[in-house]
């Protein structure tokens, strides 16, 4: 009887352990980027789709963040597990270059290409900004100090010919640029995001602000310079007020990940989302152009193999990053 009853006890514990172990969940962070961007929201609804569908087996939370150039900083320290990020910053993260110079994050890893970002150069009406030249002696924000917009901002400004000495620089996010047009205090500032951008469709209801484009002999230069900016348009009406179609450069909107995750975590993620996608359509505008043939369009970063197992079984073909 005794031996019977250390072999009921041991076989219970085993059960035990296996039974929390098929009961065990997985947690997930995804870095977004402030609550007036496209990050944001999108990056909630991502996190619905996966905790609606995936909930037994992993818990997703959306954080709000600082978007591209600090969520980068966070999956190379391993501070988070996903993040929303340019595709531009992403690939100078991974090869340690512009405001990534001093360490290379050689374990970022892509998940999926989502849509893209638009480059908004806007100014008051009255400041008589028509192209990037025209900011030379202007009050200009050029984003929030070491983001990504800020990097763009740098690669353009570089391609005009112009420095940060040739304005009145001020560098501020979404939020307080656009709190800044509101009190006259700039003249021209950037946003980089998918439109409609949340802080600009509230800003163009008191402020007499104007989306500046660019010509095709600059956006030529720029791309040949840097080949992640691509020639995009902010259509008229996207926002009150303006009228006319805006010429500007794009990049891409991408999800990363950390390489120590599990292929099987992030395939089934990569697999729930994409099965789901449809779902995040009524969470922002740009959700829409999120579509699984452009998924892989713009990767600049070497996929997580979990990510693409799925895409191989899609028939798609992985790029080969270098």
């Amino acid at each position: 009887m005794k031996k019977f009853g250390i072999f009921a006890v041991a076989a219970f514990v085993a059960m035990g352990a296996f039974a929390g172990m098929a009961s065990a969940k997985d947690f997930l962070s995804i870095a977004t980027g402030g609550t007036t961007g496209t990050y944001y929201p999108l990056g909630g609804g991502m996190a619905e789709i996966i905790n609606s569908k995936m909930g037994d087996q992993l818990q997703v939370t959306a954080e709000t963040g600082n978007a591209s150039a600090a969520n980068i900083n966070l999956i190379g320290t391993n501070q988070i597990e996903m993040a929303f990020a340019q595709n531009d910053i992403a690939y100078w993260g991974w090869k340690g270059e512009n405001m990534f110079k001093e360490k290379a994050f050689t374990n970022l890893r892509g998940v999926a290409v989502l849509y893209p970002e638009h480059v908004h150069m806007l100014a008051m009406k009255k400041a008589a900004v028509t192209g990037v030249a025209d900011l030379k002696g202007k009050r200009v924000s050029a984003g929030a100090p070491g983001s990504g917009v800020e990097g763009d901002v740098r690669a353009i400004f570089e391609v005009a010919g112009m420095t940060y000495d040739d304005m009145k620089v001020d560098f501020l996010d979404f939020a307080n640029t656009t709190a800044r047009f509101k009190d006259e205090q700039l003249d021209a500032g950037f946003v980089v995001g998918g439109y409609p951008v949340a802080s600009i469709l509230d800003l163009v209801t008191t402020a007499d602000v104007d989306l500046v484009g660019v010509d095709d002999e600059f956006m030529n230069k720029l791309h040949d310079k840097y080949p992640f900016f691509t020639k995009g348009v902010i259509p008229a009406g996207t926002y009150k007020g303006i009228d006319h179609d805006t010429v500007t450069p794009q990049v891409m909107a991408m999800l990363i990940c950390r390489e120590d995750l599990s292929e099987e975590l992030v395939y089934n993620f990569t697999k729930t989302f994409w099965e789901n996608v449809r779902d995040l359509d009524k969470v922002h505008a740009k959700a829409k152009l999120i579509t699984l043939e452009t998924a892989l369009e713009g990767l600049s970063i070497p996929l997580h193999p979990g990510a693409a197992k799925y895409y191989q079984e899609k028939g798609m073909t992985i790029p080969e990053i270098k």
